[in-house]
């Protein structure tokens, strides 16, 4: 070989050492998984919280006891109504064999709701447990908050495969939290409407906001706890990061290893 002259395999492998490497989301798998990530992170949100069939089945009763209501003006009638409805649905569910949390717990929310009524003989009051429920929800919220485990992060993490990884990503966590605030904002909504309306008796009016302020708000804030989560860094797979809290001695270099980037944000 003359003098000067590069070995054939040195070139090959000098081309090699410098071409960079490629992430996972610029190939063409990697780029498809990124693409679906947006419609799978929304539908992991929306079957998070209850899916859209849990929301229609806490509404329809609600709905079905003010319009009897507003007709009749009997307490008796709407509240044995809205149970008969409750019961239907509930029916729907176990004939499909779904869940028994799912299929009974809409149903029992309302049993108790007409019972309150009926015994009280007041109409209003088939509205009270959910109003203590949306107060119930937004302080465990905020106390999830004040001790860094904000809810949605909780509940979500292993639903999208990090786990609690998260709390190890300061920019993440944040977004976690600021998505928390997003369902504070939604219980104290409905507080603070639903209350003046309870004290005012006006059944027919606490009736028609707890429809308004069922399905149309929870789907905002699962849109913009997407629109958080889909600005946070990606998250880091639970089998790559450690598993999360209780796994920090596994494998320290774990938690430096760059994260998936076609996973569900």
């Amino acid at each position: 070989m003359k003098a000067g002259e590069e070995h054939p395999r040195a070139a090959v492998e000098g081309t090699d050492s410098r071409r960079p490497e490629r992430d996972a989301a610029e190939t063409p798998e990697g780029g498809a998984r990124a693409a679906e990530a947006p419609t799978d992170s929304a539908l992991s949100l929306i079957a998070a919280f209850g899916g859209v069939r849990g929301m229609i089945d806490m509404t329809v009763p609600g709905l079905v006891f003010v319009i009897v209501f507003t007709i009749t003006r009997e307490t008796k009638s709407s509240s044995y109504a809205a149970v008969a409805v409750a019961g239907v649905l509930a029916a729907v569910r176990l004939a499909r064999r779904e869940t028994l949390m799912h299929a009974l717990g809409g149903f029992l929310g309302v049993a108790i709701a007409a019972y309150v009524a009926v015994k009280s003989g007041k109409a209003e009051n088939f509205y009270l447990l959910g109003v203590f429920i949306s107060g119930g929800y937004a302080l465990a919220y905020v106390v999830s908050i004040m001790v860094r485990w904000p809810i949605i992060g909780v509940v979500l993490g292993p639903i999208l495969g990090e786990n609690f990884t998260w709390r190890k990503n300061p920019e993440r966590a944040a977004a976690y939290t600021k998505a928390t605030w997003v369902w504070v904002a939604l219980f104290v909504l409905r507080i603070v409407v639903q209350v003046p309306l309870y004290l005012a008796d006006e059944v027919t009016w606490l009736g028609a906001a707890k429809v308004a302020l069922g399905v149309p708000p929870w789907l905002v804030a699962i849109y913009l706890t997407w629109l958080i989560m889909s600005k946070a860094p990606p998250p880091t797979k639970a089998d790559d990061g450690g598993g999360g809290e209780g796994a920090d001695g596994a494998d320290d270099s774990a938690d430096e290893r760059r994260p998936d980037t076609g996973s569900i944000r």
